[in-house]
């Protein structure tokens, strides 16, 4: 059995998102798509409370619709979120809703990422870049990530770390903060 991808990854709530952009696109070309992301749990959190994600994702852009179904285990890696992965491309969304529904998963927040991606490599790594905005939170996000398997972890980190300085991005501009708990609170606001 092959080892569990990580998806080793940072996120930064930027504050200089068009410096950042500027770099990354001596780095690589843009891939502007939008995210359309439904989080599934059981009634009582089962998924929440283990720090697991369960993930139907629609990824528009550039002419093509596609689907991903994701699994997230719990973080390998508590100071960046890193968790093991497990992704799969499905045909249809909706056949695939009514057998999420069926196993007992409802949808718990629904969300919409507007993404530009940028993917090159860095010392053999092969990292995608995603500058971020979701409609319900303020700010400009960068998400920076790689695969990993828990014996390289650390050095991918570390390359992540370095990337991350080389665009100006500091430390203290690092958060783990989900954008799920983001909306979240944004949605149970009183009024």
């Amino acid at each position: 059995m092959e080892p569990s991808m990580i998806e080793a990854e940072y996120k930064a709530k930027l504050t200089n998102p068009d410096s950042v952009r500027a770099m990354l696109k001596e780095r690589a070309e843009a891939e502007n798509v939008s995210y359309r992301d439904v989080y599934f749990d059981t009634e009582d959190n089962e998924l929440a409370r283990a720090d697991r994600e369960f993930r139907l994702r629609t990824i528009s852009g550039a002419g093509e619709t596609r689907h991903l179904l994701t699994f997230k285990d719990s973080a390998v890696d508590a100071a960046t979120g890193s968790k093991p992965e497990f992704e799969t491309v499905v045909g249809e969304r909706e056949p695939l809703e009514e057998i999420i529904a069926h196993l007992g998963y409802t949808p718990m927040i629904e969300l919409t990422k507007h993404c530009e991606n940028f993917r090159f490599a860095s010392t053999g790594h092969e990292l995608l870049a995603t500058v971020v905005t979701v409609p319900e939170i303020d700010g400009t996000f960068l998400e920076l990530e790689t695969q990993a398997t828990e014996e390289n972890l650390h050095a991918a980190l570390a390359e992540l770390r370095t990337v991350l300085a080389e665009l100006g991005v500091s430390e203290d501009q690092l958060t783990t903060e989900l954008y799920t708990d983001a909306v979240a609170a944004v949605r149970n606001r009183p009024k």
